[in-house]
């Protein structure tokens, strides 16, 4: 209920609109926002840099309405990539298609998608292209198949999969057979149970599935999750069939579990913290207490420390 609860106040014009002009809301989203600027983000990943933590930094924002909102938002990216590559940082960037426009103009989306990824590619890094909700699920795996086969992008773009849609295995199998890395994540949509398991064990269990399919690929892949099962899993599995820890990374959100994630990396394990900056903080901080309804509790909690 909790889940279903914060997924509908991500979606409520109103509700956002208040949040971000109060001073409890602004206060509630650094927990989980680095800042607002460039600049903001840049310095959170130098601090996660020096704690062994590598990173992947996302400009909030999608569903932008006009092209100028799109460049402009591409633009960032690249001021992004050309920063982390003159800081010699630890990172790569991740960005939705909605932000570069595609509801506005699909040929003009892939256009500046593009753009973003042969940057990237340029400069020996990488475009994670995130994953929204169900009615974008197969034009955002067309853009990352189109966008791999160029030859000078491969190896530097990948996808991110939902565990709990039921047609993730086959997503994942057409990914593997190209050698698209790919983020996995149990989903932070509401979506309707003729398309998504519904039960937690059933989303739990297709998710360890898919995490065995992408460990034994031979692929650079990143688990993303916060959830100490999860994660105790994919350890287990990783050392039953010696595979290195070299070879995939755990992902989790920055201010998330800070705890866990410096316990990884003591342990000898990569983990990348994925750091959002903007000004469209609401929805992404709603659709992150959704993730884990517990987190909202941890918040309030910590609130005035």
């Amino acid at each position: 209920m909790l889940r279903a609860a914060f997924i509908s106040l991500s979606e409520s014009k109103s509700l956002r609109s208040a949040a971000e002009k109060t001073w409890i809301g602004q206060r509630l989203s650094r927990r989980f926002v680095a800042g607002t600027t460039i600049d903001d983000a840049l310095a959170a990943t130098q601090a996660m840099n020096k704690l062994g933590l590598s990173v992947s930094v996302d400009n909030l924002g999608e569903n932008v309405t006009n092209a100028d909102e799109a460049r402009h938002s591409a633009q960032l990216y690249h001021q992004m990539l050309d920063q982390i590559q003159a800081k010699k940082l630890n990172a790569n960037v991740s960005l939705k298609l909605t932000h570069m426009g595609l509801d506005v103009d699909e040929s003009m989306a892939y256009e500046i998608a593009s753009g973003v990824v042969q940057h990237a590619a340029r400069i020996d890094n990488f475009v994670r292209i995130d994953m929204e909700g169900s009615p974008y699920t197969q034009r955002t795996l067309d853009f990352v198949h189109r966008l791999h086969r160029q030859p000078e992008n491969a190896g530097h773009v990948g996808a991110v999969i939902q565990a709990y849609l039921f047609r993730s295995e086959k997503d994942v199998e057409a990914l593997l057979a190209e050698g698209i890395r790919i983020r996995l994540c149990k989903g932070a949509y509401k979506e309707s149970p003729e398309i998504s398991f519904e039960k937690k064990a059933d989303s739990d269990a297709n998710y360890v599935k898919l995490m065995k399919l992408l460990l034994k690929s031979g692929v650079y892949h990143g688990i993303a999750t916060h959830d100490e099962n999860m994660i105790r899993a994919t350890i287990d599995f990783a050392q039953k069939e010696k595979i290195a820890a070299s070879a995939f990374e755990f992902q989790m959100l920055h201010g998330v579990r800070r705890d866990l994630q410096l316990k990884l990396v003591k342990e000898g394990w990569r983990c990348r913290v994925y750091i959002p900056f903007g000004t469209e903080w609401y929805p992404y901080l709603m659709r992150r207490l959704a993730e884990r309804p517990a987190n909202a509790i941890f918040i309030l909690k910590n609130l005035f420390r």
